[in-house]
């Protein structure tokens, strides 16, 4: 495909745009003297450089740094883990994360409308932003239970810490000292009970039904979204001032709880338990996919919330220093989060007198509700205290991750309408939000989270993420991107980026998504559920199709050739991609022009791969 801009039906005249004291005006005016359009208003701006930086580190760290990385790297060969996470994260995280950002400083778009340059393939970014809403449905909710923790943990003795007299076979989670058992039932922690009886009323599966949500549950969630809603209400400007609290507060309480972590008795043996290599491991494929699928999930690329984020930058915003500090940044953290919860682990090992390790440990949530929390409550000094600190890191790391979530489905739909003032949008997403999120509070909603994560997100990201990749590198093009870079920041794009964007990147995205196929099982529900969530999946690719026979039949006729034609076209940039500042985009389609003028015909698919990747 030619990375060539079709300008011939809209061009704009350049002494128009000289005269023009305006530039909207200048947009607007077509090569003879008329209005062509009404022009889109100039985007809002972060007010500084940094604040972009911090709002991108307090969107990439989140839930999944916290709990989702510790287990998987213990899941996955311990310190083992760490270096096909590293590779992966050199080979594939970094530069999406870097593309993603370049694409959305370059052209000021969302996630939908950045599908200018390649009108055909617009489904991507709506697919994308279906993935996101899902994903927004159920992360307030996770952000309401860590709220109500939080409360909870200013009482005067926690109350998981304690065993309801309604609850059997409990052990209280303040006990310090090994339990002997010689019951055929495996004594339970309070902790456990308290997460599933008293927060979530939990039912053992969705053959029990959904049930009605927890009234305290329900205003916490009214809570997170109130807080998201305030800080979104006045648009990026406002996100980008509290972008200071969230990315770096933080980091001050993760470094008391490590430090605090560090000195418990046991610690050390559940970091080196944490740290220590399995070899092995380094030959078994899964550990692989596992580092794949974790690099996406805990930098956010392929979701949209990089590219809306990097549309309200400067033009000239270093990005390339920024993708670089952040990418790392969040893989130290999530170094750090695991040190700090197989540290607590260990001592809650050591106190219990329990010799593995990993049988003290749970999976997701758990290793956040149940796990920390009875450990905690072991504490002799202040558990209160720790508590606090650690649901409020957890609170103020979820609630940046979600004002990313919820910016990127903001900027397309504003993207899309840019009449709508901003409160309005906010608004409208925050009800929505709220609405479905009462779903995932009620006795079967940890359930239904864990499916609608699997198809909704897992599988609707991975499947776009190929499609992105393929559409940015080989339809656009690499060799144009580059350009672009040069254009904007003035420097050249070694071959690692080309080969990774245009080869490495996209292979390894494309094989993961097909072992996640081919490891796929169905969840053991009643069967609706596994329905709604293929057809969820199916509703988002089928927007692929759907908006590429829209720009197909926008311009075509009733001949053959005419159709062909607007199929090919329906592949090129629009006329008015590029820059959002008028006189650069004019100057960008000039040099666009003359570069086309220069390249020769291809006349193989390997002239075609060398001009796409090295040229």
């Amino acid at each position: 495909m030619d990375n060539r801009t079709y300008i011939a039906d809209s061009q704009i005249d350049l002494s128009a745009v000289a005269q023009s004291n305006n530039p909207l005006d200048a947009a607007a005016t077509n090569g003879n003297g008329t209005v062509a359009k009404k022009p889109s208003p100039v985007r809002d701006k972060w007010g500084k450089d940094v604040e972009f930086m911090l709002s991108c580190i307090a969107y990439s760290v989140g839930f999944g740094n916290v709990w989702k990385f510790p287990y998987t790297a213990l899941k996955n060969g311990g310190g083992a883990f760490l270096i096909p996470y590293l590779v992966v994260l050199f080979l594939v995280g970094r530069p999406i994360y870097y593309l993603e950002m370049v694409m959305g400083q370059f052209s000021s778009r969302g996630v939908v409308k950045i599908y200018d340059l390649s009108p055909a393939m617009r489904g991507i970014g709506v697919g994308q932003s279906i993935a996101m809403f899902i994903v927004m449905t159920y992360y307030t909710p996770i952000l309401a239970i860590t709220f109500r923790y939080l409360v909870a943990s200013f009482s005067a003795v926690l109350p998981w810490a304690k065993c309801d007299p309604s609850w059997p076979n409990c052990v209280d989670s303040d006990f310090v000292g090994q339990i002997v058992n010689n019951a055929s039932i495996k004594p339970r922690a309070s902790a456990e009970l308290y997460f599933q009886n008293s927060v979530m009323h939990q039912n053992a599966s969705l053959y029990e039904g959904l049930g009605l949500p927890d009234w305290k549950l329900v205003l916490c969630l009214l809570f997170a979204w109130l807080c998201v809603a305030t800080i979104l209400i006045k648009g990026i400007k406002s996100s980008g001032k509290a972008s200071y609290f969230l990315a770096i507060f933080p980091y001050v309480i993760i470094l008391i709880l490590f430090v605090h972590a560090c000195t418990l008795d046991g610690a050390f043996n559940g970091i080196k338990f944490f740290l220590t290599p399995q070899w092995d491991q380094l030959l078994n494929v899964t550990v692989w996919y596992e580092a794949v699928t974790q690099c996406f999930f805990s930098l956010s690329v392929c979701f949209g919330g990089i590219i809306a984020y990097a549309s309200f930058n400067n033009f000239s915003n270093n990005v390339y220093k920024d993708a670089i500090i952040i990418s790392w940044l969040d893989t130290f953290t999530s170094i750090i989060a695991g040190c700090i919860v197989f540290g607590v682990t260990g001592n809650l090992a050591y106190v219990t007198e329990q010799q593995d390790i990993q049988a003290v440990v749970k999976s997701g949530a758990g290793l956040t509700f149940m796990t920390y929390p009875d450990a905690i409550a072991k504490f002799d000094w202040l558990p209160q205290l720790f508590s606090a600190l650690f649901f409020l890191m957890l609170f103020i790391v979820g609630l940046g991750s979600n004002l990313g979530v919820t910016t990127s489905i903001v900027t397309a739909i504003k993207d899309q309408c840019p009449e709508l003032k901003n409160w309005q949008v906010v608004s409208a997403v925050a009800v929505a939000g709220f609405s479905f999120g009462i779903v995932y509070l009620t006795p079967g909603g940890m359930h239904l989270l864990d499916i609608l994560d699997y198809y909704g997100a897992k599988y609707v990201t991975l499947t776009f993420a190929v499609l992105e990749l393929a559409t940015l590198a080989w339809i656009y093009g690499v060799d144009r991107i580059c350009r672009d870079i040069k254009f904007m920041l003035g420097i050249e794009t070694s071959l690692f980026w080309r080969i990774c964007w245009g080869v490495v990147t996209p292979l390894v995205t494309v094989a993961i998504l097909l072992l996640s196929f081919i490891d796929y099982e169905a969840f053991v529900v009643p069967v609706g559920y596994n329905v709604l969530g293929w057809f969820i999946y199916i509703v988002a690719v089928l927007q692929l199709p759907g908006w590429a026979l829209y720009a197909i039949t926008r311009s075509s006729s009733k001949t053959i050739d005419s159709w062909w034609g607007s199929l090919k076209k329906s592949f090129y940039p629009l006329p008015e991609w590029g820059p959002e500042d008028v006189p650069t985009r004019l100057r960008y389609q000039e040099e666009v022009e003359q570069h086309e003028a220069t390249v020769p015909r291809d006349r193989s698919l390997m002239d075609v791969f060398k001009r796409k990747l090295l040229s």
